[in-house]
């Protein structure tokens, strides 16, 4: 089991690394998806594999979770991962820690009988820390964790999307 103090130390290392060498840090994620089956994905990053589907009520099959669970997974567990590792730096222990998601949405709009955002309409979280230290460390903790979360950043901010399309002709008709 990693322990807060070898998190601690890890971090460190990096921040020094980084700190030394800017460039280390910058990257480029690459990520395929692929329709498998009806609306069934299959997603490759790496070593990772991650498949996707919409229920049978909107014509999927119900086999993996939903675009929009991974995504709040994403966002909920990029905010614990970051609390964690903050809390490590700072010498605040942690018991629990746990981020619930919630997020409105429209289906009307995927469909296209809304005129609301395809998106979500409003994200709230809900962070549940049990800790020894001071209610006030804690928030501190939370407000530095929120600065510097990828994900937190990535729902909060309009990223810049850019397409590009490869057509490849075939000879089905």
């Amino acid at each position: 089991m990693t322990t807060q103090v070898d998190i601690k130390n890890k971090f460190l290392r990096i921040q020094k690394a980084l700190t030394l060498k800017p460039l280390l840090g910058l990257g480029t994620g690459i990520s395929k998806t692929r329709i498998v089956n009806g609306l069934s994905c299959e997603t490759r990053e790496g070593d990772w594999v991650f498949k996707t589907d919409m229920s049978k009520q909107v014509g999927g099959s119900a086999t993996a979770s939903s675009p929009g669970a991974l995504g709040r997974a994403a966002l909920g567990s990029c905010l614990a991962i970051g609390f964690m590792l903050w809390a490590s730096k700072l010498d605040i222990a942690i018991d629990s820690l746990e981020v619930e998601i919630q997020a409105d949405y429209d289906d009307g709009a995927l469909f296209g009988t809304s005129d609301n955002y395809p998106g979500y309409l409003e994200i709230r979280y809900l962070v549940r820390v049990k800790s020894p230290a001071s209610r006030e460390d804690v928030e501190h903790l939370i407000s530095v964790g929120e600065k510097h979360s990828p994900y937190l950043d990535v729902f909060s901010r309009a990223q810049s999307c850019v397409r590009q399309l490869e057509y490849i002709k075939s000879e089905k008709s």
